[in-house]
């Protein structure tokens, strides 16, 4: 008997053991890739298969067809285009102070440049962050693929910490705002959390974000 996919959270386990169930949902990855906003925000409680559904993304951008042999994808994907993807968790840990955050994005940075060869100069996060995906798209000559997980988690790590809670929520949002700036860079984004904060607050520089939340399609 096959077994439920209960906290497995790569695509490619999944697929490759054969051990477990998988409701096909990869039809949604075409339907999203076709939107002409090409950006997006879900919101779900844990253990909704938020960061499944965001690894399987990673795998059809770029280009893993051996994946979905007998999904929807398979015949209903350009499989000749591979797109470069700058992958962005915060699930790992428990971050209490602004300056572990900046720890946590400078690592998730130089692991991308490191996996793209290529070097990052800028001294700033958010510098980092614009001259990684200006370099990488130069360099594969492919827009960039961005992909967010429990983009709030450091907020929510220290929700009974008021003063905390705000400034990871600036550092955030200040981290968050180059996505804008890098628009002509950018082919596709996908950001995922628990919690669902005002576009006026953390988003404010994302207007262009379409909040599938409640989308009764998804």
């Amino acid at each position: 008997m096959k077994r439920l996919p209960i906290g497995i959270q790569s695509f490619a386990k999944l697929r490759e053991d054969k051990g477990f169930y998988y409701v096909d949902k990869t039809r949604f990855i075409k339907m999203l890739s076709e939107e002409t906003s090409g950006y997006f925000f879900l919101s779900r409680p844990r253990r909704f298969g938020k960061s499944l559904f965001l690894d399987t993304l990673r795998q059809a951008f770029l280009g893993k067809k051996e994946l979905f042999k007998g999904l929807y994808l398979e015949k209903n994907w350009d499989w000749s285009k591979k797109y470069p993807v700058i992958y962005i968790s915060f699930g790992a840990g428990v971050h209490k102070t602004e300056e572990e955050l900046r720890e946590t994005q400078d690592m998730i940075l130089r692991k991308h440049a490191e996996g793209y060869d290529i070097k990052l100069e800028e001294k700033s996060i958010k510098n980092r962050f614009i001259e990684l995906i200006e370099k990488v798209y130069k360099k594969e000559k492919e827009k960039v693929v961005i992909l967010v997980d429990e983009y709030d988690k450091p907020i929510l790590d220290n929700i009974e910490e008021k003063e905390i809670a705000k400034e990871m929520r600036e550092s955030l949002k200040n981290f968050y705002s180059v996505i804008k700036d890098a628009d002509e860079y950018i082919k596709f984004v996908f950001i995922t959390g628990v919690t669902k904060f005002s576009k006026a607050s953390i988003f404010s520089g994302l207007n262009n974000l379409n909040d599938i939340t409640l989308d009764p399609t998804i």
